[in-house]
């Protein structure tokens, strides 16, 4: 490994041997998900999922399809992870982006053909069913709701919220407001402060709340948020994780006792919305905190200081709210929500990314 080290921010093949491990062998975008599991509208297998060939400086890299179930650090042998196929891979730094397990219609499999065989599943139940209750009424859940209505819109659809309002109050109630008046307008009910515990059989055509609610439904989807996908990590020891199971990081994103080890995205313990765009601006200090550290002799490194809150939900592909966490807290309606998520689902941004 070359002591010469640019200071340009970027992981660069020519110089280090990068290895990707992750268990698809493709990239999902997530922000398509919403659409793509409710339907083939737009066909977005073709453009929301992108392998990996591009993502290395001038192709050179290696990606491992496989799942890392541990993290090893030996005095005498090193560091390294071990795959779910027994192999182990050593490393002097490890970058861990794992991202967040999801619930229901988007808690994706692995394998490619699995993957078509379960949006296949999916779509076949929102299409079929009569009347849908979807349990959770955080973005994932209003931004499918709007999906069903938009193909759909005489399919009754009730969304079951354990708040208030919808999504949570780092949001304000004039923006938690206004996405409620976005989706009552399509017809789709909300009923606040109560909650879905279980899913019922397929064959159930109602459902009762936790107050004892009875609403009709064929088909109930669980919406109800993440965790931190950081298993791998309870391997270096009960401090490395939060009560919740986030990672707990320094500015730097390094963990506290593994300054080789960096973590960001969804997994790390910061106190801010979990979101891909937050993920982006994690990544950049990242990689230039990774080649600084590498650099040692004191290089200095670059601390994260926290990212806006900002969202756009979509309520089909005509509408939606969005929030911007300026000046006096900016809400916007359908026109900037269709402008730069609704329609096109920042497809380009993302194929960008992945070197398309």
């Amino acid at each position: 490994m070359s002591t010469n080290i640019p200071d340009n921010g970027k992981l660069n093949i020519v110089i280090f041997n990068l290895i990707l491990i992750n268990p698809r062998p493709y990239r999902i975008h997530l922000v398509a998900c919403a659409r793509m599991v409710v339907s083939d509208r737009d066909e977005l297998t073709k453009s929301a999922f992108a392998a990996y060939d591009h993502v290395f400086y001038n192709g050179k890299g290696t990606f491992i399809q496989a799942t890392v179930t541990s993290i090893n650090k030996n005095e005498k042998t090193g560091a390294s992870v071990t795959l779910d196929s027994g192999e182990e891979i050593p490393f002097h730094v490890l970058v861990v982006a794992t991202g967040s397990k999801w619930s229901g219609p988007l808690d994706l499999p692995n394998s490619a053909d699995a993957i078509t065989e379960w949006l296949d599943n999916r779509r076949k139940e929102f299409r079929d069913a009569k009347s849908i209750v979807i349990a959770g009424g955080g973005a994932v859940g209003v931004e499918l709701a709007g999906e069903v209505k938009d193909l759909w819109p005489a399919k009754p659809v009730t969304i079951v919220h354990g708040a208030a309002k919808l999504l949570n109050d780092t949001y304000p109630d004039k923006f938690r407001n206004r996405l409620a008046s976005s989706v009552t307008a399509r017809g789709i009910n909300i009923i606040y402060d109560d909650y879905i515990d279980e899913v019922p059989s397929s064959e159930a055509t109602s459902i009762k709340t936790r107050n004892g609610k009875t609403v009709e439904a064929d088909l109930v989807v669980p919406a109800w948020g993440t965790r931190p996908n950081t298993d791998i990590l309870a391997s270096l020891g009960s401090s490395t994780l939060s009560p919740s199971g986030f990672v707990k990081v320094l500015p730097t994103f390094q963990l506290p006792e593994h300054p080789e080890i960096f973590a960001f995205g969804d997994i790390v313990d910061i106190k801010e919305q979990k979101q891909a765009a937050k993920a982006d601006v994690h990544s950049g200090i990242v990689s230039g905190n990774v080649l600084a550290y590498l650099a040692g002799a004191g290089k200095k490194m670059k601390n994260y200081k926290g990212s806006i809150e900002m969202i756009v939900v979509t309520n089909g592909k005509e509408d939606g709210v969005a929030y911007l966490g300026i000046l006096w807290g900016i809400v916007l309606g359908g026109w900037f929500s269709k402008l730069v998520k609704s329609r096109g689902l920042l497809l380009s941004q993302f194929r960008t990314a992945t070197g398309l």
